[in-house]
């Protein structure tokens, strides 16, 4: 009986190089998109941090008050019963704000219909709202709703808080990567130390701790960090 070979033709070593070149224009490209999408939601986190500094100074500069804690605000011919005040203490608690932040009084508080009780952390939004120093709803509660960040994390404002005794901005479910990048341009790299400080999150959106971090940044790729910057 006769035995027929059939022979297969394989890759050349040209085409093997041609595929190989082609794999590796794919990664790259894949890993440059990558890159490219976590340089925008750092530049996002900078320019709402720098944004809401602004419209802070802005609108004290406007009315010679903090937004949440003005107690002109329900004034015939500002916005009346159209919002509500705080205590005109220069603080965004109710009365005495010292040491740890009462849960009530901290930026990452549920929004509620507003009312004469609201705390001032949130009244803030419906003032800067009001003002048109921030877009969004005017009343109810969309007018109390903090916005959210590039990393679908909260941005709000407390008093006190990782060491500062001043009003803050906090940022919070940064990727490590991105945390470390916002604050080496904006501030001094460091978690521990200047106007911007860096908190591991063990849980979404967490409360600040009361003291400074003892805690350097660490890029593991699995790492979240809340911000807060001094204001």
């Amino acid at each position: 009986m006769n035995q027929f070979k059939k022979h297969q033709a394989g890759f050349t070593l040209v085409e093997i190089a041609i595929v190989l070149v082609i794999i590796g224009l794919l990664l790259g490209g894949i890993l440059k998109g990558q890159e490219m999408i976590t340089q925008a939601k750092i530049k996002n986190i900078v320019n709402d941090m720098n944004g809401m500094s602004a419209a802070i100074y802005s609108y004290q500069d406007r009315y010679r008050a903090l937004p949440g804690d003005e107690l002109n605000a329900t004034t015939v011919g500002r916005w009346g019963a159209a919002a509500f005040g705080g205590d005109g203490n220069g603080t965004l608690c109710r009365g005495a704000c010292e040491g740890p932040p009462l849960v009530a009084n901290a930026y990452n508080i549920a929004p509620a219909t507003p009312t004469a009780t609201t705390t001032e952390a949130s009244l803030f939004w419906m003032h800067l709202r009001l003002s048109g120093f921030v877009p969004g709803p005017t009343s109810g509660l969309g007018s109390v709703q903090q916005p959210a960040n590039a990393v679908n994390g909260m941005l709000g404002v407390q008093t006190t808080g990782m060491g500062f005794t001043s009003n803050i901005i906090c940022t919070s479910n940064l990727p490590d990567k991105v945390a470390i990048a916002v604050d080496t341009q904006v501030d001094d790299g460091s978690a521990i130390t200047g106007g911007i400080r860096g908190q591991l999150q063990t849980a979404p959106s967490p409360i600040p701790a009361a003291a400074t971090p003892t805690v350097a940044y660490a890029e593991t790729g699995t790492n979240q960090y809340l911000l807060c910057k001094n204001l």
